[in-house]
């Protein structure tokens, strides 16, 4: 009976407690927010339209401005080298000198020829003159008086090819002497003193080539070519700086050269192998750091697009075809999956011509917590640390 009684009060006991707790846990208070989890937040950019300049890398090489091959108008020995291979020689600075005693002595024969013809001339014009006399008073025939003009002009006939011989002989001594005929720099040197060089040879002695300006000569496809000049004529793009094309010059270990160039002209045909066009372009080059020959990358601003959309290269991703696609917070702070349509990369940002609007919030960060339908927290990128982190704590 007392065993009976023991177990009793035991579980009347029991009971009390268990009712003791649940008054005690319904009057405690419930976390705020315990029975769902927070949205993930996530860094949006707020796009928005503007100007931007529309910019063609096209791959080129440079070339000089100007060329001048130095080759030999007269046969001879070449007696001197009056230049420095490599150095920079003025316009008509002597560069070779060819032995002129063959041609000297031409020149010599040439001009007493000459003298020779001119004093002709004045016997036949003196005894013409005289002949012209006794014809009037009918002392000698008329015939003596004809003879005598031909004689005369005859003589004049011998003094002109005397004088064109003796400028031929001064050309040709003066030939002996090679100088240069545009300014700019001098490469090496093909002969050496004691050489024989022959009149009009194929190998050139030397080449001279203008570096200040440069040319940089680049291919653009013609089917872009096309597509801008629709979009100008269409107004959704815009010429800058009134219709000047300014061009900057990437060189080949990708630092950009120092000096901005611009565009001298447009070939008019297109390269039928290629399907592009040559542009050219001219650059200042007064270091001379610039050497023709060179790969480099030329950017072109072709234009303005005055209401393109800029995104960020993080906030931009491709769906299973490859095709570039944004998460987008809309207004109840859902995410959307917008596809869109990309135009180039200008810097660290694409930029956007279809799928987004000025105002749309694109997530750059935080895209591996969400999927579309998501409902979400909004951070805008570049807000402050401080505010970022009252923002966690609420």
């Amino acid at each position: 009976m007392q065993i009976n009684v023991s177990r009793t009060s035991l579980a009347a006991a029991l009971a009390g407690v268990f009712v003791l707790a649940a008054c005690s846990g319904a009057n405690q208070p419930t976390a705020p927010g315990a029975g769902a989890p927070r949205a993930p937040v996530v860094t949006v950019v707020t796009v928005k339209a503007q100007p931007v300049p529309i910019v063609a890398e096209l791959p080129g090489r440079t070339s000089p401005s100007l060329v001048a091959e130095i080759r030999p108008q007269v046969t001879g020995i070449v007696k001197a080298r009056a230049f420095r291979e490599g150095s920079e020689v003025k316009a008509g600075a002597p560069l070779y000198q060819i032995d002129p005693s063959t041609y000297q002595a031409a020149y010599d024969s040439a001009a007493a020829a000459l003298a020779n013809a001119e004093a002709n001339q004045v016997v036949s014009r003196q005894k013409a003159t005289r002949i012209a006399e006794l014809v009037a008073i009918e002392a000698v025939s008329k015939q003596a008086h004809d003879d005598a003009v031909a004689t005369v002009k005859q003589a004049e006939a011998a003094v002109a090819s005397a004088r064109a011989a003796l400028d031929k002989a001064r050309i040709d001594l003066g030939f002996t002497r090679l100088s240069a005929p545009i300014a700019g720099r001098i490469g090496r040197s093909a002969v050496t003193s004691g050489a024989l060089v022959t009149a009009n040879q194929e190998a050139a002695l030397a080449t001279v080539q203008q570096l200040d300006p440069i040319y940089v000569d680049v291919t653009q496809s013609s089917a872009d070519l096309l597509r801008l000049r629709r979009e100008l004529a269409a107004g959704s793009l815009r010429r800058s700086r009134d219709g000047e094309l300014p061009v900057s010059l990437v060189l080949e270990d990708g630092s950009v050269y120092g000096a901005q160039g611009r565009l001298a002209f447009s070939e008019v045909a297109v390269d039928e192998g290629t399907g592009s066009v040559t542009l050219r372009a001219v650059f200042p080059n007064p270091a001379g750091e610039l050497l023709p020959g060179m790969y480099v990358r030329a950017r072109l601003e072709q234009g303005v697009r005055g209401d393109a959309i800029l995104v960020p290269h993080a906030g931009v991703g491709r769906d299973a075809r490859g095709n570039p696609t944004v998460m987008v917070v809309n207004a109840d702070s859902k995410v959307e999956a917008r596809p869109v349509k990309t135009e180039r990369s200008l810097d660290d940002q694409w930029v956007v011509t279809e799928g987004l609007a000025p105002g749309d919030r694109v997530i750059v960060e935080g895209l591996q917590r969400v999927r579309p339908g998501a409902q979400v927290e909004v951070e805008e990128a570049g807000t402050p640390p401080a505010a970022v982190a009252a923002a966690a704590a609420r």
